[in-house]
């Protein structure tokens, strides 16, 4: 795709925690970042894609068409290596409606194959397109591990168990500016900021 420089780019999530570390990466670009906030007339897109990248490509393009914006949008999840990839691309929909529930299954779910922890990955899968369907796409991962009891309360989501042996802490005992250097979504972002600033 050629690269082209939009003077306002709709960020397609309604999660207040993603859009301050997005906007943490993106603020400072000659670009006006707007959110779904202001278009809360559309429809949630069905997430049914079996990898992250399906899943944002999906949004990103039904969110282009619906207002006619640049859409970035993105899907991300947890990989834990003993519950073979699980919860992955189901991260958000995984059992429990809260995190605390979703925490206490996958300590149920390591018990049941007699682990206490695993090695694990954040993915986010990202997807920048035009109204007229031409995408731009890139990920980011982090490696790290299990953290169970969860320890932390910064972040959001799965951030409290995860630990990022680097740091020796978990995403959620790290403020926003450690976190952005190594998360999954700041590489992804980061690169996106490169690209949009050729």
């Amino acid at each position: 795709m050629t690269v082209f420089r939009p003077t306002r780019l709709l960020i397609a999530t309604t999660n207040a925690g993603k859009v301050r570390e997005i906007r943490g990466i993106l603020g400072d670009l000659p670009i006006t970042l707007a959110t779904l906030a202001d278009h809360a007339e559309l429809p949630e897109p069905e997430e049914t894609g079996s990898t992250f990248a399906a899943n944002a490509r999906i949004k990103a393009l039904a969110y282009a068409a619906g207002t006619g914006e640049v859409t970035v949008a993105e899907d991300s999840g947890l990989e834990i290596d003993a519950l073979d990839g699980e919860p992955g691309v189901r991260s958000a929909r995984f059992n429990g409606e809260s995190y605390v529930e979703k925490f206490a299954t996958i300590a149920r779910l390591l018990a049941e194959r007699g682990a206490t922890t695993s090695t694990a990955r954040f993915v986010c899968a990202l997807a920048m397109t035009l109204p007229d369907g031409r995408l731009w796409e890139t990920t980011g991962t982090v490696e790290g591990r299990l953290q169970l009891p969860a320890r932390g309360d910064a972040g959001f989501g799965y951030d409290p168990i995860f630990y990022y042996p680097d740091y020796d802490r978990t995403l959620a005992e790290l403020t926003d500016q450690e976190k952005a250097a190594v998360s999954h979504r700041g590489q992804a972002f980061r690169r996106l900021r490169d690209y949009l600033s050729q």
